[in-house]
């Protein structure tokens, strides 16, 4: 009979759909609008961030002092991504990456019916964000350094684009998943850590293929350039990326996670339960007392 019940009790597991996955606390049911509206203004400040910086930095347009170098536009994207998973994280979970999106829909994390609007919103924000950076630094930025967008150095093959794209991305989506859905993550904390993987992926992979990290990212900008140098690495590399690391984390550092803590709470309440089960009740005749009583006493 324990075995039947057991094997019940595993079916009614397994068709219990599977939880979303909740970015920063973001309820799922919560307006869509206002969910589109963040994610499209969330991708427009991270893309305007790298985009303009990257600009600047190829024009040899100071501030005050030289102008910028490399390490600018690592700080700025990684700035800006810890500001917008603070600031817009519990309105859409933000996400501002097709890889994000598309990662937690194909693990089930994610509604499919949430996709095409989330990705749209994203890429419109990315093409607002090169739109706007055309505009503040003018017709030089689109002809000499392409709205910073992130073609690849002569010589690098699509193949190497891909292995860089792929790399960084993993990276910066394992980390966005592990510490937005803990909740003992405190917000800034895990928007820190967020902001500080999508630095060290652009410094590894900057070199290789311009760290994209994000389709719309690296799309958005050359729609407005006109040209589409291996755009399809850009795609192609950060979905595939996304997805893995959305899967090992639900799949085994999660569940290992969620394992530990079954674990260690059903140790707590077996303790409990001894603990009580050896507390004597008043009045109350442990088991072989009884035989100790006189048979007259007993019989009275």
């Amino acid at each position: 009979m324990n075995i039947t019940s057991t094997g019940q009790e595993a079916d009614r597991r397994a068709d219990r759909p599977v939880p979303a996955m909740r970015l920063h606390g973001h309820p799922l049911e919560g307006n869509l609008s206002r969910a589109l509206a963040a994610e499209a203004v969330g991708t427009m400040i991270l893309v305007l961030a790298i985009t303009a910086t990257a600009v600047a930095a190829a024009l040899g347009r100071p501030i005050a002092g030289t102008p910028y170098g490399s390490l600018a536009v690592v700080a700025a994207g990684g700035l800006a991504l810890a500001v917008i998973a603070a600031g817009l994280g519990p309105v859409s979970g933000g996400h501002v990456n097709p890889a994000v999106t598309v990662g937690l829909a194909v693990s089930g994390r994610f509604p499919w019916t949430h996709v095409l609007p989330y990705i749209a919103a994203q890429f419109t924000g990315a093409v607002a964000a090169a739109a706007v950076t055309w505009g503040l630094y003018g017709d030089q930025a689109r002809s000499m350094a392409g709205l910073g967008a992130t073609y690849p150095p002569a010589g690098v093959s699509a193949g190497r684009i891909c292995a860089a794209e792929a790399v960084g991305t993993f990276v910066l989506v394992l980390v966005v998943v592990a510490v937005a859905t803990d909740d003992r993550v405190p917000r800034g904390v895990a928007a820190v850590a967020i902001g500080a993987a999508l630095a060290t992926a652009i410094v590894v992979t900057g070199a290789v293929s311009g760290a994209g990290l994000n389709p719309a990212r690296a799309i958005g900008p050359m729609t407005l350039v006109g040209r589409f140098t291996d755009w399809w690495a850009y795609l192609v590399a950060p979905l595939a990326a996304g997805t893995l690391a959305v899967t090992l984390y639900d799949r085994v550092l999660r569940a290992g996670r969620q394992r530990a803590g079954n674990l260690l709470r059903r140790l707590i309440t077996a303790s409990r339960a001894s603990s009580g089960s050896r507390r004597q009740r008043p009045g109350q005749r442990r088991a072989g007392d009884e035989a100790c009583v006189p048979a007259a006493e007993r019989m009275r």
